[in-house]
């Protein structure tokens, strides 16, 4: 079975990646990595803003703003098709029998 990476973007929104993966640990790994790099974003803007608000209320404001905006996105792994065309069951008829007429 293959695997996709999905972002829920605020926790909420899936958006597709279109990375699919053989194994569901190289899958879980890409998601590791991709919570990474949402860390080290919001570390670097951390250490910018720390210095450029005034007061100290408008930086704890903006970082809460930001920490969410960065931190909230999570990924999952979802299992991925192969993307072909799976056959339909059979159809059974619903219509009832037609009585016999005398």
């Amino acid at each position: 079975m293959k695997w996709m990476l999905v972002v829920l973007v605020g926790g909420i929104t899936p958006v597709n990646t279109n990375l699919v993966f053989e194994k569901f640990s190289e899958c879980l790994a890409a998601e590791e990595q991709m919570r990474k790099h949402y860390a080290d974003a919001f570390e670097a803007w951390d250490r910018g803003a720390a210095v450029t608000f005034e007061r100290r209320r408008e930086y704890a404001r903006a970082r809460d703003l930001q920490a969410k905006r960065l931190l909230s996105n999570v990924g999952t792994c979802v299992p991925h098709g192969t993307g072909e065309p799976q056959p339909a069951p059979p159809q059974t008829s619903t219509t009832p029998p037609a009585s016999p007429r005398s």
